[in-house]
């Protein structure tokens, strides 16, 4: 039976790298893999790429926001022979995206792998990830590490300068110079301390 999967974890936990390795690994084969990504992300690649910080991408396809992922996926020519779809960037989905991804599972049988972020940098969830955790057959954090050496689950947004960021719109793109990956603890510290400033 196919599933639907969640895999999230903080900044820079490695996500885009490990979606890529499976991908290449079903491919390595001879299984069809459809690689999927918000077209809102933008940041490293025009073109719809996904790529990690190590340098390894991949081709993907993009799609809008209002997009109906069940249709687009029932329509596409690799629907038949496709063996497992991977979708990059799941914070970004829609409440309404995460059950056409669960529909596709249930009714075409093809297992979704969905990577993505859990909270944005004021500690809340993303509506995609909450649809995820909500509905996914399989949930599984991928672990990486705050400056302290305990483990980050927490991100903090900030300025170009590297100050803090406290406040704005719950999506704003950026990587490494924009998002630092913080323990819960040392998160609090910096939202205690922007507060008291």
């Amino acid at each position: 039976m196919a599933k639907l999967y969640f895999h999230f974890g903080a900044m820079n936990a490695g996500k885009s790298m490990i979606l890529l390795q499976a991908a290449h690994n079903y491919t390595e084969r001879g299984m069809k893999v459809l690689l999927l990504k918000p077209d809102i992300d933008n940041r490293d690649s025009d073109d719809g790429e996904i790529v990690s910080r190590i340098g390894i991408k991949k081709q993907a396809v993009t799609f809008a926001a209002d997009a109906n992922l069940e249709e687009f996926i029932s329509d596409h020519e690799l629907q038949n022979d496709l063996h497992c779809i991977f979708l990059d960037e799941a914070q970004f989905l829609t409440r309404d995206q995460v059950w056409q991804l669960a529909a596709i599972t249930d009714r075409l049988s093809i297992p979704v792998i969905c990577y993505g972020l859990r909270t944005d940098f004021q500690g809340n969830l993303f509506p995609g990830s909450a649809a995820l955790l909500a509905l996914a057959d399989n949930v599984r954090e991928i672990k990486t590490l705050c400056w302290c050496g305990s483990k980050a689950t927490m991100n903090l947004r900030t300025t170009a300068a590297g100050l803090p960021v406290k406040e704005g719109d719950q999506v704003e793109i950026g990587g490494n110079d924009r998002y630092i990956s913080l323990c819960r603890k040392h998160w609090r510290k910096v939202q205690i301390t922007r507060t008291k400033s």
